[in-house]
């Protein structure tokens, strides 16, 4: 399933959301420039499980901000980028600018920790932005959940485009990341599910406290 658009407008221009995607673009475009040197890019600016934990907490929390912004492919960068432009400015309309900045970091933290803790001696270098988008999508789950995302679903050589309730397509999308966490082979792994679980339910966890409150 393809998310194309919600139907809940912005109330405010939604200045982070386009920041974190700029931020994004631009780093993925500095990958691209590297050529074959970008893999020594991500095993310097991403998070290795087998390392993180004998850094300093101010190095730790370098690596976990640059991984964020780094991407594998192009596949990996514009999926993420769907997602957060869809889903990001609405959260962000009730949170605040800055609410939302510190909600994105801290589930995309969360997102890694939890990846970390559960292969702490793996060498493979952790990047994206899924898990701090995946706890976007978890806070829009709680804060919109009769929203309405219109919805590409290809079937075999046909496409259809259906509106669905939010409800059900981000509960469909954790169900997904829950099963393929659940399947996936120890060692095959490829896209750290259980950063998406993590993030998510992080972020429907902890949207309520950075919500914004209003005084009558």
């Amino acid at each position: 399933m393809i998310p194309l658009k919600d139907n809940i407008p912005s109330r405010s221009f939604p200045l982070v959301t386009l920041l974190l995607i700029g931020l994004n673009t631009l780093a993925w475009l500095y990958e691209l420039s590297l050529g074959p040197y970008m893999d020594d890019l991500i095993l310097f600016f991403g998070v290795t499980p087998a390392q993180l934990f004998h850094m300093g907490l101010g190095s730790q929390l370098f690596v976990m901000t640059t991984a964020m912004f780094l991407h594998g492919s192009w596949m990996h960068f514009l999926g993420n980028m769907l997602y957060l432009w869809i889903f990001g400015d609405n959260v962000e309309d009730r949170m605040g600018k800055l609410r939302f900045l510190l909600f994105y970091l801290i589930t995309g933290y969360l997102a890694t920790l939890a990846h970390v803790i559960s292969d702490p001696s793996s060498a493979s270098p952790l990047i994206g932005a899924s898990g701090a988008i995946a706890g976007v999508l978890g806070g829009y789950f709680i804060l919109y959940p009769y929203a309405r995302v219109l919805t590409l679903i290809p079937i075999f050589i046909f496409i259809q485009i259906i509106r669905i309730p939010a409800f059900y397509f981000l509960g469909f999308w954790f169900l997904l990341q829950i099963l393929n966490q659940a399947f996936s082979l120890p060692g095959t792994q490829s896209v750290a599910f259980l950063a998406h679980i993590a993030g998510f339910a992080a972020g429907a966890l902890l949207v309520k406290r950075f919500q914004k409150t209003y005084r009558y």
